[in-house]
């Protein structure tokens, strides 16, 4: 072993250390990974950083991005409903509902693309169900490693096994070759999740719901006295407001008013509009009526100044189809901790009005902008029902709050369809079928439909770089530099040395299983393509020396190459649920290292007798 292999395994056990005790985030990690391996000289700068420009890096996130495209039209919240009639709100029908068709989407097009446009369907169902979406989005990660197995395109460890044995003059394998033991493993890992998911998988992210017994929209308003600073005030045609957006009036920052919602009303219309959401660009027109929140001093400055005129409140709280209100809560980990309601920027963020917030279960009372908030405060925030699924998805991303509750009186339009949600299915299923053909190079076709989602106005602008999960782009970038590291060295092919001597003379059963092993472990830290390239010709190499056919031991590298379920680095799609599931490294070991062992004893029996010696 040189010093530079021994160099890159001590960084490599280190990292799997740091991994696994959780201290640090997993995308800090892999960049202190990827530095020591720059500074140890084992890389020049532009491997150390060419993952951030890798085609993966930039499929997943445009993938990403198509899958918002579901999300922000109402496709997901729809597909999700009608699945989660099929499946109820029972978790054993629900992983089966989500893992068998995600499967055989992965058996045809890639196993990233699967998962990224399966993602919030399973967050949209969990949802529904009342479960936490991590006891879903692992399992369906491990579905569409597994939904590689049907077909020989369906991952490339078997594109390069079949390449393989035609290099030793071999038939070559089928496009169904691999199905029948891809089928039993499918189903396999189908039964364990289903059987053993309460021990296997954890309960990390509480799912909000909305709670058919939670409280009302008048007990919300009452529990945080907004009824007492409540009143409306209709903009002159002299008013200095008129054709102001709200940023430019900054009514809160000069008068202390908050602007609620906003009702049109022009001449010649007899009453006003409903009520619609504000955000900091919504502009101010002659004759609107403004629903606003402020002390009664306030609002009489700020009529007087802005030649605004008050009505008698007459039509009652301002919310209704499209200004609904929620009550969230600051997560331990949250990024508002600390800040006030006016740095939080929580209406540039969430396109939300903050309404009133709650500390152990008092309202505030003061000056709530720049009231310091605290883990555990409650806000009520107001904005239409876009705006308050986005909290909805997002929190679930990033932590930062906690959805306590939803008036039950309030009608919620997620789970319609958006207007441009026929474009958003148009698009993926162009983007289906491009992958499927092969006309293009995936990662193409998956940044054509990521452009198509935002010049469709699928996906807002605005929301792009805000919605993507950069935790998991960042460790996956980081990551891949190790397995530059590995080959570089000889590190990886050190390993598949020892593994051909100490196997060679061994029976055949316990060198296939010897070869799922060390393949399914490398799988963990290096891709699986990676991977196959590496372990085909020791392969085939064992195979030559016992004197037995190739096809078992080639095949059952394919197999185990596609076994990366135990870290989230082991494959993009383990990334990709991460963050969304609040997943830890722990948590892919305790789920995966029981379906290795499933896999491993399937491979075992099955292989020899579909593939005789």
């Amino acid at each position: 072993m040189t010093t530079a292999i021994a160099f890159v395994f001590t960084v490599l056990a280190t990292m799997i250390v740091l991994f696994v005790s959780d201290r640090l985030r997993l995308d800090l990690v892999a960049i202190m990974g990827m530095l020591a391996l720059l500074l140890g000289g084992i890389l020049t700068p532009a491997e150390a950083v060419a993952g951030f420009g890798d085609t993966t890096v930039l499929l997943i996130a445009a993938l990403m991005i198509v899958g918002d495209g579901l999300l922000q039209t109402g496709v997901a919240a729809w597909i999700g409903q009608r699945l989660g009639q099929i499946a109820g709100v029972n978790e054993r029908r629900i992983l089966v509902t989500l893992m068998i068709p995600v499967a055989i989407l992965s058996a045809f097009i890639s196993s990233t693309g699967t998962v990224a446009i399966m993602l919030p369907i399973a967050i949209n169902i969990a949802r529904q169900a009342g479960i936490s979406p991590s006891r879903l989005l692992l399992p369906i990660a491990y579905a569409a490693l597994t939904g590689g197995m049907l077909t020989l395109v369906g991952t490339p460890p078997n594109i390069i096994a079949a390449e393989a044995l035609i290099a030793v003059g071999r038939p070559s394998l089928g496009f169904f070759s691999f199905t029948p033991i891809g089928s039993l493993v499918i189903i396999a890992v189908t039964l364990v999740m289903v059987l053993f998911g309460n021990w296997l998988l954890p309960m990390r992210v509480v799912s909000p719901t909305e709670d058919t017994h939670g409280p009302t929209l008048a007990e919300l308003v009452a529990d945080y006295r907004l009824t007492e600073g409540l009143a409306q005030v209709r903009v002159a045609p002299d008013s200095p407001l008129a054709g102001l957006t709200l940023a430019e009036a900054r009514l809160h920052s000069r008068y202390g008013v908050t602007v609620v919602g906003i009702r049109r009303w022009s001449d010649g219309q007899a009453i006003p509009s409903p009520a619609r959401a504000v955000t900091a660009a919504t502009r101010i027109l002659a004759g609107d009526l403004l629903d606003v929140i402020g002390d009664d001093a306030a609002i009489a400055t700020m009529c007087r100044t802005e030649r605004v005129i008050p009505q008698t409140l007459q039509l009652d709280l301002p919310f209704g189809p499209e200004l609904h209100v929620m009550e969230v809560a600051l997560t331990p980990r949250s990024r508002f901790i600390g800040q006030t309601v006016a740095t939080a920027e929580l209406r540039q963020r969430f396109g939300v009005t903050v309404l009133g917030a709650r500390r152990l279960g008092l309202p505030f009372t003061g000056d709530l902008a720049h009231e310091t908030l605290r883990f555990g405060d409650t806000l009520l925030v107001a904005g239409s029902p876009t705006q308050l699924t986005k909290i909805l998805n997002e929190q679930r991303t990033f932590g930062d709050l906690a959805v306590v509750a939803l008036p039950r009186d309030l009608s919620t339009s997620s789970d319609r369809f958006h207007r441009r949600a026929w474009l958003a299915i148009a698009i993926v299923v162009a983007m289906l079928v491009l992958m499927t053909g092969g006309w293009l190079p995936t990662v193409t076709v998956a940044l054509l439909a990521a452009v198509a989602m935002v010049l469709s106005g699928c996906v807002p602008i605005n929301d792009v770089y805000r919605r993507l999960s950069w935790e998991s782009l960042v460790l996956i970038a980081a990551m891949l530099p190790m397995a530059t590291a590995l080959t570089k060295t000889g590190g990886a092919a050190l390993i598949a040395r020892e593994l051909a001597t100490a196997l060679g003379t061994f029976s055949p059963l316990v060198v296939l299983a010897g070869i799922f092993i060390i393949t399914s472990f490398l799988s963990q830290f290096i891709s699986n393509t990676a991977t196959s390239v590496l372990m085909m010709p020791i392969a085939l190499g064992i195979a030559q020396q016992l004197g037995l056919a190739p096809e078992p031991f080639v095949i059952t590298a394919a197999i185990a190459a596609s076994t990366a379920f135990s870290t989230p680095i082991a494959s993009p799609v383990n990334t990709l649920v991460l963050v969304p599931g609040g997943y830890r490294f722990a948590d892919y070991a305790r789920a995966g290292i029981p379906l290795q062992v499933v896999v491993l004893v399937i491979c075992l029996l099955v292989i020899p007798f579909l593939f005789p010696w």
